[in-house]
């Protein structure tokens, strides 16, 4: 499985607090049968104050890190961008870590927050659209707007945005109301991909695995695997940035 969303380089934000919190988040994917993991830190203006050169200072880090402890695995890395006016400077000074491409498009993993979905969002989605940048929006079944009034979601589906699905709000870690979104969106057909979103061992580990199983025994392997594989392999085998950990992958 390929695992597009994780928050697994040290000391950027609220996922690894250092090389050994990496290393052991790399290892429990491994264990649940992942092969790539996009690292995905947040860049949120105010809060995580991450760009270009400590993404990439903290991911080469890491690549010689499990490299001198023997373990293999297919790395990159991009970014998970908190909605906000800045994303259209960060646009223009060519300061974006796209996850990859897919149907043409840079694709852009974006978060709202977790209690509303700003008004005006979608104008800033339009002027993404028109820069030939897809939106992935990160787990919009966590989002307690979604919650309350589902529709909240159809402007960004309609503008043909991703949405990324966490593997852990199909087991129902998230609560109730996101499994019961989360299972929507892929019942519908919305779903894109399935991610860890993985923070740490204690309270947000990988769980691919338990939840591809899940999918698989209700939609089917076709669905399971276009989530968990398929649709993820077109994303991450066009971020440049794999070629980093060549070193260290796995054979195809």
């Amino acid at each position: 499985m390929i695992d597009l969303h994780s928050h697994i380089l040290p000391g950027l934000d609220d996922g690894a607090s250092c090389l050994e919190d990496s290393l052991s988040l790399i290892r429990n994917s491994i264990n649940d049968d992942v092969t790539h993991i996009l690292a995905t830190p947040h860049i949120h203006f105010g809060t995580f104050d991450n760009d270009m050169v400590s993404i990439k200072t903290a991911f080469n880090s890491l690549c010689e890190y499990i490299d001198n402890h023997g373990v293999s695995i297919n790395l990159a890395y991009a970014a998970e961008i908190r909605i906000s006016p800045e994303i259209i400077q960060l646009v223009e000074q060519k300061q974006i870590p796209f996850m990859g491409k897919y149907e043409g498009a840079d694709i852009m993993l974006l978060e709202f927050p977790h209690s509303h979905i700003l008004p005006g969002s979608e104008k800033l989605i339009d002027w993404l659209i028109k820069k030939n940048i897809k939106p992935m929006i990160a787990h919009p079944e966590r989002n307690r707007d979604v919650w309350k009034y589902p529709e909240a979601m159809q402007p960004f589906i309609k503008r043909n945005c991703l949405l990324q699905i966490t593997a852990s709000s199909l087991l129902g870690d998230f609560g109730e109301r996101s499994k019961k979104h989360a299972w929507s969106y892929i019942e519908s057909g919305d779903a894109t991909i399935v991610a860890s979103d993985m923070h740490n061992l204690k309270r947000r580990p990988n769980k691919m695995k338990e939840a591809y199983n899940l999918v698989q025994k209700r939609f089917g392997l076709e669905v399971a695997d276009s989530l968990f594989i398929n649709t993820p392999q077109k994303i991450i085998e066009t971020n440049p940035t794999l070629q980093l950990a060549k070193a260290l992958a796995y054979a195809y």
